[in-house]
């Protein structure tokens, strides 16, 4: 039976693929035009070059790519037994995929045929496909074939072009560690590109020679000389300025390698890039770090924008793409702190509560695990909004698991969080690894509304003869969240911007919601929020985890977060948030006098935001009863957050010792003793503190 499946399959092929070798007039590696979201292009990559035949490369230049990718290329049929059964030990022994054993006949049937899903329905025919094409073609034509398709990264497909893109030559002149080099991109394009990591392609190359050497078809005196090799990499000028773009570029080209094959002629990208809001993102960025990466041993920031449709507008992934292509908006998994804490709320506000809901910051322990709030202080019976705003991470435990196993999990992913989640008491504080993008994508569902977001960049790709290969349809509408349960979310949230750890964040006349998150020892600082037009997440932080010097979400990634949302929404219609309404001048100074003396909101203002500049009092940070007595109305709001100190315990404006300021605080007891308690723990973010003992059963709002 199985042989009959396969000659079926073998005689199917035949019939609906053409002559292999008739494909060979169509190799010219495309020019990729990119183009931002008005049409101006971002980028070009991958100038068309020849065709590179077999028999004109040196030995090395292919042998590299044999020695590196399937030693056992010219013995097999297509499929290697051997490197599938190495390939699986090592996956049990990794508890991962690291190896995948495909041959070199299994990548071009691939790349030739079959779309880069991750099936067994389609590792099978990619099986079937590669004894096909052993059958058609010979040893020399399938290494031909592949070595002309295959993507070298950086725009260059083929062997041709990546030696022009990366050292300005052709094929047939490389050397024997030019060679090398570029065979080792294979293994991982962005990850071993001399455009982005020279140290690190040239370690790869010296490994790919190694294997040569395994495979005997250099000596070691050859590998010695090779190593010893001065290698020049090319520069384009035209990369050179339009590495403001770089990041952005990169993430659509990895994107786009399934929608390449065309034919002859240009590819062109349009794209939901912002060209002008791209290059601010990045300026803002490596300025930032210039200013204040120094004194907080900070070296890499990350920032990503999107529309309310999941567009990215802008991406940075880190303070300079000349010195690293590494995304670390993308491809970076850092803990959220208490940027995670808005989908506990969720599942908490989604049970029946809503943020005028009491509930109780005092300690609490679940087994061996008790968290505690930065300061060590307790403000005991709070709103959820308060709690929110203010990040107490003991109303955060204590709603994750009151609300019961799986539930934040299922939150979260219901909202596009893709990566692993460890359902235990610590994920309310956000002790999961995640990604600045899946994490704006989420935040982006409450800006539009309650809607599914996918994140994306590609809108069409078409020939320049005007055939389109790829044009994105907007996705069914998909309401993930309910319009009462988001307006309650934009409320807390934007308590959060207006007098909670976020404050810095504040921008003038537009209603924004945000949240901070700053990780154990300061390894990590977010800010993730939006306004009814656009959501932005900002991520800083070090590579390697190294702690930094008490640099906390509401510090600059809240002010790289305002920098960035004030250009962006010039000359943008003022609107009130999803589902909210904003409060007038007055309602806001009642509310903020109710919340300032530990009052609960009065019921007749649900689901409302504000603005900074309904607040006059945050300028001062004092009492909203002090200003109202003393009749001060600053014509303006100040810049919030200049040179406030880059602690989070400055975060917050709820009164905190040593911030009055001369306010008049009330003086009905239970605001006092509110006032006077673990208030002082305001702003103080959200840091998981090391387990204490002691605390109280689980239980309670109302």
């Amino acid at each position: 039976v199985l042989l009959a499946s396969l000659a079926t399959m073998l005689i199917y092929y035949t019939v609906m693929f053409p002559q292999p070798l008739a494909m060979r007039a169509k190799e010219r590696a495309p020019l990729i035009r990119v183009l931002a979201r008005d049409g101006s292009v971002l980028a070009e990559r991958g100038a068309a070059a020849d065709y590179a035949s077999l028999d004109l490369l040196p030995k090395h230049v292919w042998g590299a790519v044999v020695a590196t990718e399937d030693r056992r290329f010219f013995g097999h049929y297509g499929i290697d037994p051997l490197g599938l059964v190495r390939a699986m030990l090592v996956n049990l022994r990794s508890g991962r995929v690291a190896q995948g054993g495909s041959t070199l006949t299994q990548q071009l049937a691939k790349n030739l045929f079959l779309t880069p899903d991750r099936t067994l329905a389609r590792k099978f025919e990619e099986l079937g496909l590669a004894l096909w094409l052993e059958l058609r073609l010979s040893k020399t034509d399938i290494l031909e074939l592949y070595l002309n398709r295959v993507y070298f990264g950086s725009g260059a497909y083929g062997i041709e072009a990546a030696s022009k893109r990366y050292f300005d030559k052709s094929a047939c002149e490389l050397t024997l560690a030019e060679a090398a080099l570029i065979a080792g991109l294979l293994k991982a394009p962005s990850k071993y590109s001399p455009a982005s990591s020279p140290e690190a392609a040239r370690a790869r190359g010296r490994i790919v020679l190694a294997k040569m050497v395994e495979a005997g078809l250099i000596s070691r005196a050859e590998e010695r000389q090779a190593n010893d090799e001065r290698l020049t990499f090319f520069e384009p000028t035209a990369e050179r300025e339009a590495s403001d773009f770089g990041y952005a570029v990169d993430f659509v080209l990895e994107r786009l390698p399934p929608l390449a094959d065309g034919g002859d002629g240009e590819v062109v990208v349009e794209t939901t890039i912002d060209a002008a809001l791209q290059r601010r993102v990045n300026r803002i960025v490596s300025d930032a770090l210039q200013k204040d990466g120094g004194a907080l041993g900070a070296g890499q920031a990350a920032a990503v924008v999107l529309d309310t449709d999941g567009g990215i507008r802008a991406l940075v992934g880190g303070r300079s793409y000349a010195e690293s292509q590494f995304n670390r908006a993308v491809k970076a998994r850092r803990q959220p702190g208490s940027a995670f804490k808005p989908f506990v709320y969720l599942a908490a506000l989604e049970a029946g509560m809503t943020p005028e809901t009491m509930t109780y910051d005092l300690p609490i322990a679940i087994g061996g695990y008790a968290p505690r709030n930065d300061q060590g202080t307790y403000a005991g019976e709070v709103t959820l909004r308060r709690a929110l705003a203010q990040s107490i991470n003991t109303v955060a435990v204590r709603l994750n698991q009151a609300a019961g196993r799986g539930r934040t999990v299922a939150t979260a992913r219901r909202l596009g969080i893709e990566s692993a989640l460890r359902d235990d008491a610590s994920l309310a504080l956000g002790t999961s690894e995640v990604s600045l993008l899946e994490m704006a994508g989420a935040f982006d569902t409450f800006a539009n509304g309650g809607a599914a977001v996918q994140p994306f960049a590609i809108r069409s790709v078409r020939m320049s003869s005007g055939r389109v290969l790829y044009a994105r349809e907007m996705p069914a509408l998909q309401t993930l969240v309910a319009g009462p349960v988001v307006g309650s979310m934009n409320d807390m949230l934007n308590a959060g911007v207006v007098y909670g750890t976020g404050w810095r964040a504040g921008i003038a006349g537009h209603a924004a919601a945000g949240k901070t998150g700053t990780t154990q020892e300061f390894r990590d600082a977010w800010f993730i929020g939006y306004t009814a037009h656009l959501t932005a997440a900002v991520w800083l932080g070090n590579d390697n985890g190294t702690p930094m010097r008490r640099a906390a979400g509401g510090g600059v990634p809240a002010e790289i977060w305002r920098q960035i949302m004030s250009y962006a929404h010039q000359g943008r219609e003022r609107l009130p948030l999803a589902g909210t309404r904003v409060l007038s001048e007055a309602e806001a100074m009642q509310d903020a006098a109710l919340t300032w003396a530990g009052a609960r909101r009065r019921g007749d203002v649900p689901r409302a935001v504000r603005v900074v500049e309904t607040l006059p009092w945050l300028v001062r940070q004092e009492s909203p009863q002090a200003t109202v007595a003393r009749g001060s109305r600053p014509s303006a709001p100040e810049a919030v957050g200049a040179d406030a100190g880059r602690g989070e315990q400055e975060s917050g404006f709820l009164p905190t010792a040593g911030r009055r300021s001369g306010a008049a605080i009330s003086e009905d007891p239970i605001a006092k003793v509110l006032a006077e308690s673990a208030v002082s723990q305001s702003g103080a973010d959200d840091r998981a503190a090391a387990p204490t003992q002691g605390g109280i059963s689980l239980g309670g709002w109302r």
